[in-house]
């Protein structure tokens, strides 16, 4: 089979190599849609300190299930399933307090840039889950980044009528958006391409704000709310730390901020203590996902909260990835997808 192996950044390479063999517990997946994400794009461009290249890429992707083990249960040869690329220890002292997602044990699954992919039994016992035909590989494939802008935006105090603020429209961004509008707020979007923007007010929000140019994003931000207090939550989406501490002054009084977006290693958080502490503003950082907001994830895609039509602009062969890869990074596009044969 073919897959996609990092060696370097910027040194993505399409090789051949044997079908992975399957464990007792294992599933074997057929790759049918694979997607491009930020995460993938960071990788690309400047490394990720928790993977040693070279390694295998990618991590979303929905198919066609090739095998399965002898002790698999509940999945069988020919089955449509969308599958996630992490699963909780269950075990350790986070998963015990209810923190899954900071997990000391977390089982990672790359490479779903890959004809072929193997589904750990872990995965399979907790995130992987049997499509009907009333939703699309493509939609699917979609579940694992939806599914952390799902657990995000279930940290955040949303309440009809409040006023949001979604820094950055990339697609983390454009699903927070979508779930903060079905929550019932009014919803403001921020970035620095009108394409993303365009999409913004196409998922229903209230404003969109293009702050490329802008002396000061944060007035303008506060200046769309009444008495220009600010908003009643701040959802970052970025990853760039200057936008964080301009998120954290976005907020009002009592407001809340949600820092989502992953930054560069070594950044660090400027706060002005004195704002902090006299305007009591909640400041959380959320990161990943649980196997909770993977289920519901998946079914409000069922539901068709989103669309794999508006995230996902170009399909691709395998043999093209990188053009994939950077025509995401040039923020032209909001996904791409590729395609097997």
């Amino acid at each position: 089979m073919l897959r996609a192996v990092l060696y370097k950044e910027e040194d993505l390479r399409i090789e051949e190599c044997p079908i992975p063999e399957i464990g007792p517990g294992d599933v074997l997946v057929k790759n049918e849609i694979s997607t491009t994400c930020g995460t993938d794009v960071k990788i690309y461009k400047r490394g990720y300190p928790l993977l040693k290249p070279p390694h295998p890429f990618g991590h979303e992707f929905s198919g066609i299930i090739a095998a399965v083990g002898k002790d698999v249960n509940g999945f069988k040869e020919g089955d449509r399933v969308a599958v996630h690329n992490t699963a909780p220890c269950n075990q350790c002292y986070f998963c015990k307090k209810g923190l899954p997602s900071m997990c000391e044990d977390m089982l990672f699954n790359r490479g779903a840039y890959s004809e072929y992919v193997k589904v750990p039994e872990r995965i399979v016992k907790q995130n992987m889950f049997l499509l009907d035909n009333s939703i699309s590989y493509k939609t699917a494939s979609l579940m694992e980044p939806f599914s952390c802008a799902v657990y995000g935006i279930d940290n955040c105090p949303i309440h009809p009528g409040d006023v949001i603020v979604v820094n950055g429209a990339g697609p983390i961004g454009l699903m927070f958006a979508r779930l903060a509008v079905i929550s019932g707020a009014k919803v403001i979007v921020t970035d620095m391409m009108d394409n993303r923007l365009k999409l913004a007010s196409k998922l229903g929000v209230w404003k969109t704000v293009n702050v490329s140019g802008l002396e000061d994003s944060v007035e303008a931000i506060k200046a769309l709310t009444d008495n220009n207090r600010g908003c009643d939550v701040v959802i970052e989406a970025t990853g760039i730390i200057d936008v964080w501490e301009k998120s954290v002054k976005m907020a009002r009084k009592g407001g809340f901020v949600l820092l989502f977006g992953g930054t560069k290693s070594n950044s660090i958080l400027h706060v002005d203590a004195t704002l902090l502490h006299y305007s009591q503003i909640t400041i959380k950082g959320v990161f990943h996902t649980t196997p909770l907001h993977v289920m519901t994830a998946l079914e409000l895609l069922k539901m068709g909260v989103i669309s794999s039509e508006d995230f996902i602009q170009n399909e691709y062969k395998l043999e093209d990835l990188e053009l994939a890869i950077r025509e995401h990074a040039s923020g032209k596009v909001i996904k791409n997808c590729i395609v097997y044969p």
